[in-house]
């Protein structure tokens, strides 16, 4: 198989898992994400982060980023303008959010466009080398690549479930590693090499 093809069966097997919690143990894993990491998220005042909307199984992060923006954060939510690319748009207190294609929910328009110090990735799977298998698509390793060519890199945290993390991911030369990885058992960060 290649890595594509091993990714793909990895992604399909993990999110089987995650599908199959139930939504109260779901709620109770993204609830405990704030308790134990809440206040462990490093970010200097007013650094911007990306969080969220969940969609199907993810991890309901809302209470988490609010938690953030309780600390200081300035937030911000991903918008899937097309098949290629993803911005990310001011989430401000009281402002609406609409359906922003994909499936996913964000800011409209006129929101203000950042870019983001601290990126709160969703994922399908990770190892703990760091690596992660997103949804297939690219949006978020494009995002990144965007990000890094203007001279910006913000800190990588996936969030996931305990039950998507596997032994080892096929790691292709254009995949970002995560610099942690928040779960309901906690926040875990990962020494990567330059």
């Amino acid at each position: 198989m290649t890595p594509r093809e091993q990714k793909a069966a990895i992604r399909n097997e993990r999110l089987a898992l995650r599908d199959a919690m139930t939504p109260e143990a779901r709620i109770e894993g993204s609830l405990a994400m704030v308790e134990l990491a809440g206040d462990r998220i490093e970010f200097a005042p007013g650094a911007v982060i990306s969080g969220f909307w969940p969609i199907r199984s993810e991890a309901d992060i809302r209470p988490l980023m609010a938690h953030l923006r309780t600390r200081g954060a300035q937030l911000c939510l991903p918008v899937v303008l097309d098949r290629e690319t993803i911005i990310f748009r001011e989430l401000a207190v009281g402002a609406p959010v609409i359906k922003t294609g994909f499936g996913t929910t964000g800011p409209g328009p006129e929101a203000a466009a950042l870019d983001p110090d601290v990126l709160l990735v969703p994922l399908s799977a990770f190892d703990r080398a760091g690596h992660r298998i997103g949804y297939g698509a690219g949006h978020y390793d494009r995002a990144i690549d965007r990000l890094k060519a203007k001279g910006h890199m913000p800190r990588l945290i996936g969030i996931a479930f305990d039950c998507q993390e596997v032994a080892s991911v096929p790691a292709e030369p254009h995949d970002v590693a995560l610099d942690a990885i928040l779960t309901e058992s906690g926040l875990r960060s990962f020494q990567q090499v330059s």
